[in-house]
């Protein structure tokens, strides 16, 4: 949220932060499709910012990520975060990982609309316009796009 800000007042930074949230928890639930994916991640760990970090040029100012004040940075995990930034720049992927969520375990029971992420209007476009602007996603989203495209392709049914 810092890197791509709203712009606007604090109603604009909602608007773009519920995006992002869903987008970030669409690209989870892919990626950890059942309680046990979830459970090994929370075990092993995710990986880290660190090529985040190269790719987006966070990594210029070291002296600024020093260890301690930002440990959550080791929790990162490089494909969510790619596959969010292709959930928010590719509104076809919006919908095809929707779909493949519509019958999973993970999606079971919830009440989540992803509304802001799959339909946004005028107000969310306008308060997500760095979040969402294809070029700026570009560096994050090409990482694992590949991935994202290959699991969606792979769930939905064939028509034969």
């Amino acid at each position: 949220m810092h890197a791509y800000p709203s712009g606007g007042g604090i109603l604009q930074h909602g608007l773009a932060e519920a995006q992002a949230r869903q987008a970030v928890t669409v690209a989870a639930w892919l990626r950890y499709p059942t309680e046990l994916d979830t459970q090994l991640m929370d075990l092993t760990g995710p990986g880290g910012s660190a090529r985040l970090d190269r790719v987006t040029g966070a990594e210029a100012d070291e002296g600024a990520w020093a260890p301690e004040p930002h440990a959550w940075r080791t929790w990162v995990d490089e494909v969510v975060a790619s596959w969010a930034a292709c959930l928010l720049g590719t509104p076809t992927l919006v919908t095809a990982a929707l779909a493949a969520l519509a019958g999973s375990t993970r999606a079971a029971g919830e009440t989540v609309g992803f509304r802001r992420l799959s339909h946004p209007n005028q107000n969310d476009r306008q308060a997500a316009a760095l979040l969402r602007h294809p070029d700026l996603l570009a560096p994050v989203a090409e990482l694992h796009r590949a991935q994202l495209e290959d699991l969606l392709e792979s769930s939905v049914p064939s028509s034969s």
